[in-house]
């Protein structure tokens, strides 16, 4: 028997490594080769120090001059004290992969679905050429695709929260021109051969313990749909969660089916969605996606996830800051459209 550890790093690249029952973190993470920064390996040092952002750990020991109260209680721990008694954690490590010896994965597959789902995005769907190959990813991170028939790659969140059944899902902004865009729109075929480079990015969902803001811009929405695929599967959530969806028109929304569904196997889990510049026959609402921002259910402790172009991350964060809501942890993805 084994637990699995994902360990992400400042540049935002991933791995997972298998943890073994009594198995510290840090040589679970060698033994795969992962050569984590180290020095003491007695709780003393502070070298191998990282943040537990999810899951269920046993340290063994820290020196009291090493983390602080306030920082063992934030979730800062050493890998070199660190046993894992859940069957997932994650954990971050300020520093870049390339000082651990990590470097990208790249997997190949094949197209096996192209579908418009609006006006402005389309669902690509990738099966993987081995069902079995280790593909695991967080959340909300992204993977980078190769574009069939260029040199272009390009990057797009995942759109559920696992590989099922040797599938990937992308949920990707259809652009009046661009690499990606004119492949789905003009020469997409079932069967293409596709490679893409993954698990990257540093946002992705941390261990929930209160509620959630979910703020998304157009296709930033995907990163939400894994997100929120995830809470569905892991049952007896309780925490409610409010996620804001803001488009350019109406015809760009996309995938509310799924938002719908989310409604009925989340048990406190509710969604808007606003238009900044409607036709006239839109009944909905009107406005940037700051305008769904509920001040009662903002007054109390939250997290807030944003994911969208950068104009829609910086609006709502200045939001934030000068409102009168309660204290919160911000994580955010920009996306530029090409």
């Amino acid at each position: 028997m084994h637990n699995t550890a994902a360990i992400v790093f400042r540049d935002g690249i991933t791995r997972f490594v298998k943890v073994g029952a009594n198995e510290l973190l840090m040589d679970a993470a060698q033994r795969h080769g992962v050569n984590l920064p180290v020095d003491c390996r007695e709780g003393v040092c502070g070298t191998c120090r990282c943040v537990r952002e999810s899951g269920d750990v046993d340290v063994e020991y820290i020196d009291d001059e090493t983390l602080t109260e306030e920082e063992v209680a934030d979730g800062h721990v050493l890998a070199c004290q660190t046993r894992l008694l859940s069957t997932q954690a994650s954990f971050y490590f300020d520093v870049d992969s390339s000082v651990c010896s990590v470097a990208t994965e790249v997997h190949n597959g094949k197209v096996s679905e192209v579908k418009q789902v609006s006006d402005a995005a389309a669902i690509l769907e990738i099966t993987l050429d081995d069902p079995l190959q280790a593909l695991q990813y967080l959340p909300g991170q992204y993977a980078r695709i190769e574009v069939p028939g260029t040199s272009a790659w390009r990057a797009y969140s995942f759109a559920t929260a696992t590989v099922k059944d040797g599938k990937l899902r992308f949920l990707i902004r259809l652009l009046p021109s661009g690499v990606m865009s004119d492949y789905l729109r003009k020469s997409a075929v079932v069967g293409d051969a596709i490679s893409l480079e993954a698990p990257l990015g540093a946002f992705y969902l941390r261990e929930v313990q209160r509620p959630l803001l979910m703020v998304a811009g157009g296709t930033g929405l995907s990163a939400f749909l894994g997100m929120l695929d995830q809470l569905e599967n892991q049952g007896g959530m309780e925490q409610p969660i409010r996620l804001c969806y803001g488009v350019t028109q109406e015809t760009d929304l996309s995938e509310l089916d799924r938002l719908e569904a989310f409604t009925h196997s989340l048990s406190d889990f509710a969604y808007e969605t606003i238009v900044m510049n409607p036709g006239d026959g839109w009944q909905g609402r009107k406005g940037v996606v700051c305008d769904l921002f509920s001040p009662d259910f903002l007054a109390q402790p939250f997290d807030a996830y944003l994911c969208g172009p950068p104009p829609m991350i910086e609006a709502s964060k200045q939001w934030l800051e000068t409102s009168d809501v309660g204290e919160y942890r911000l994580f955010f993805e920009k996306f530029i459209s090409s």
